[in-house]
């Protein structure tokens, strides 16, 4: 199996080989060189994104200030889903840290899956519930846990983004000034 179905099969909840298959099949190579934006805000997105490699920061600028939502890496799906299925304006940049490789499904073929997969349905409900599964945890994370909790628990499950990305982002991300995840990470270094 490759890693994009690999993933279908994890993130999806699947156990046909033939649905696997067939929903890998409608997905198409990409690729993005770093800096390069894959999605402007402001406008809809079109497209599901498979990240085979590289690193895509998600962001949106204020008048005051850049702030990182997320940052995707290798083996997640990455859309705006209000955007992909309500064809609302994206809030959100996102833009290549490094070159990418990308499997993308364009709407079109990703609605068509209805009438290929019978359970679609179920299988794409289950999809969506990791997806805010995700949100949930990281809304939990910023309103109950101290800002050393967030990049302890951050880093443990993120090691490689590190070195990967610079540190701003990932502060950022965490709801925290550079300043303040510099002063953790040297205190969790000791």
């Amino acid at each position: 199996m490759t890693d994009l179905q690999v993933s279908i099969q994890q993130f999806f909840d699947l156990t046909k080989q033939e649905d696997i298959q067939t929903i890998s099949s409608y997905f198409k190579p990409e690729k993005l060189e770093k800096d390069s934006y894959l999605q402007h805000a402001n406008r809809s997105i079109q497209k599901l994104y498979f990240i085979r490699s590289g690193y895509i920061r998600i962001f949106l600028e204020t008048e005051k200030k850049e702030v990182t939502q997320w940052i995707s890496g290798p083996g997640y799906f990455l859309t705006d889903l209000s955007s992909f299925y309500f064809n609302e304006a994206t809030k959100w940049n996102m833009q290549a840290l490094t070159d990418c490789e990308l499997y993308a499904i364009g709407k079109d073929s990703y609605f068509a899956l209805h009438a290929q997969i019978p359970l679609w349905t179920e299988i794409e409900k289950r999809f969506i519930l990791k997806c805010f599964t995700i949100i949930e945890n990281r809304v939990f994370s910023h309103l109950a846990l101290s800002a050393e909790e967030r990049y302890e628990i951050f880093f443990q499950q993120n090691k490689e983004l590190f070195n990967q990305v610079p540190l701003q982002y990932i502060a950022s991300m965490l709801g925290m000034t550079p300043e303040t995840l510099s002063r953790i990470r040297n205190k969790s270094l000791k």
